[in-house]
This record gives structure tokens, sequence and C-alpha cells, in this order.
């Protein structure tokens, strides 16, 4: 058990430096000048002193020296706990910055995972079992799968929040509010995650649903299924080890789902302008701000790593098979 968890986290170790580096390299590599960008807000008109501002800010973020210092610069940063300074919100730290948005992606990322795949995978195993719920399961779970997260969120916006009025459709919560533990400001924030939180659930809801229903049959088909039955097992038996197995492939699945989901969420947030790390991302290439852009990837990919480490270990735990294979045993 102790070596598999050694080699798993020596494989996600080498996957969040490559992943860093990549996401250090990105930014740089965009078109634009962070610092002219920066400049161009305070309407300078003496090209004198915006030369000798510009040569300032450049010095204070590090674009005089070489690349190869700049990355030795940010790894050496980053091990400190120190993302850098914000260029769009000079001189606020990046890592301030991000840890007041990780909260709402949070608050809506985790919910609607877990929730759609708890609900989506019962849904999936009445419909194999009920031909009146499989006729209306497969069809919906197909639509809902093929849907976009951010074409759901732009009509639950506009049904829900234009045209019957129940719901905001845009910010955290009241504008007229300030962030404070009172009913009033946790009713305004539940009420504003709900369209958002919508637009994920509904989407991963399909998917999980359609995956449980297809494997459920396949179990229940399977020889075991068959060899119990001819022995006269109960049927709830039988259909609770189909379940037991089924959900193996739906723990895997969600580990390879996790990375399109988060992109969902991300899109969601923008299209709700949510105060949470999608939106922060499009604030920061609109202002071509390196290090925002380059401290969220960081809190993506690991929070993508440590949930994929998370389920990994999950599935050590559920599935005997692996703890045999892991101790030697036979297959």
């Amino acid at each position: 058990m102790w070596r598999y968890i050694g080699r798993k986290l020596f494989v996600y170790l080498l996957t969040f430096v490559i992943a860093v580096t990549i996401n250090w390299m990105i930014p740089r590599f965009m078109p634009g000048d962070p610092v002219r960008s920066m400049l161009s807000r305070a309407s300078v008109g003496n090209p004198e002193a915006l030369q000798r501002m510009n040569d300032y800010y450049t010095g204070v973020f590090g674009f005089d020296t070489p690349l190869h210092e700049q990355y030795l610069a940010f790894w050496g940063g980053l091990l400190r706990g120190d993302l850098g300074v914000s260029v769009m919100l000079y001189p606020q730290p990046v890592l301030d910055i991000i840890l007041r948005s990780v909260p709402y992606t949070l608050a809506l990322l985790l919910p609607a995972i877990i929730l759609s795949w708890i609900v989506g995978n019962r849904i999936g195993a009445f419909a194999a079992r009920k031909k009146l719920l499989d006729n209306t399961v497969l069809p919906v779970g197909y639509i809902l799968t093929a849907m976009p997260y951010m074409w759901l969120a732009l009509l639950l916006a506009w049904s829900l929040g234009i045209v019957a009025g129940v719901l905001p459709t845009s910010g955290g919560y009241s504008p007229t509010l300030r962030p404070e533990f009172s009913w009033l400001f946790i009713s305004s924030l539940i009420t504003h995650w709900i369209l958002p939180f919508l637009s994920m659930f509904i989407v991963a809801l399909g998917g999980w649903a359609i995956g449980m229903r297809n494997m459920i049959i396949y179990e229940l088909e399977a020889d075991y299924s068959n060899y119990l039955q001819a022995l006269g097992a109960p049927t709830r038996l039988i259909r609770r080890y189909a379940f037991r197995n089924a959900m193996l492939p739906q723990i895997t699945g969600l580990a390879v789902q996790l990375g399109t989901v988060l992109s969902g969420a991300l899109l969601t947030e923008i299209v709700f302008n949510y105060p949470g790390l999608g939106t922060l991302i499009l604030q920061a290439l609109n202002n071509r701000d390196f290090f925002v852009l380059q401290g969220t990837f960081l809190f993506v990919v690991v929070g993508v790593l440590i949930a994929n480490f998370i389920i990994d270990i999950v599935y050590v735990l559920v599935d005997p098979r692996t703890r045999v294979q892991m101790t030697g045993g036979a297959a």
C-alpha cells in the first residue's frame, strides 16, 4: 500500500513540476506588455515620466531579467509561498487576491461535483431496472450531456433570471451589501449561487446517469449475475453486487472528468460574473496580469492533482482486487 502511494506521489509531483512550468510559460508568450497595459490606465501624458515609470515597474516585476532567471525566481517565490504582486491591482499580493476568489469557486464546484455524481448514479441505477424510467432517463441524459456549460448557463440566466425574475444573474452577492456574518448577506450569497450551481449540476447529472445505467445493465448480464440467478439468489442481492461493481468505473470516471468539470465551472463563473477563479482569470487576461494568471492556474492544477490523488486512494480502499495485486496475491 505504501509503495503504491509512494509511486503515485512521485507521478503527481512530476506532473506538478511540468504543469507549473507550462503554466509559467503560457502568459509570457501571450501578446501584449503587462507594464504598458498597466500604465495605459494611469493616463500619464508626459513621455519622460511615462518612460521612467515603465523602467521602474519593469524592474519591480522582474521583466528586465533573462527568462531563465525569471523562471528560477518564480520557483524561489513559490517555495516561499510568494506568488508575486498583481499588475492590475498593484501593489496587492497575488495570493491575497486568489484567496478571496477560491471560496466562491469551491462553494460552487464541490457541491456540483458531489451531488451530481451521487444523484446521477442513483438515477442511472433505477433506470437500468425500470423500463419506463429508462425510456425517459436515456434521451434526457444524452441531451443534458451534450449541453455546453456556458450555453446552459445562458439559458438559465435568461429564463429564470431575466424572464421569470426569480433569481439574480450576476455577482456573488447583492452590490448593496458588504461581506459580513448576517442572515441578509448569507441569503444573498445563496440566491446568487443557485443559478451557477444548477448550470453545472444539470450538465454533469446526465453523464453520470447514463454511465451508471449502462454499467448496471452490463453487470446484470455478466456471468456472476447469471450464476447467482441460477442458484436462486434474491434479485435484490444480485442488484446490490451489480451496483457495487458498477461504481468502480464511475469512481475512475470522476477522476477523468475533474478537468472538464473544472473548466466548465470557470466558464460558468464568467457567464454569471461570479467572483470566483474563472472571473479572475478573465480579468487577468484583459489586463495582461502574468502573476495573477500563473497563480490562478497554479491553484487549479494543485486542486485537480489533489482531487485525483484522493480518488486513487479511495479506489484502492473500495476495490479489494487492487489491494490483492499490491500484496502480490492471486489476481
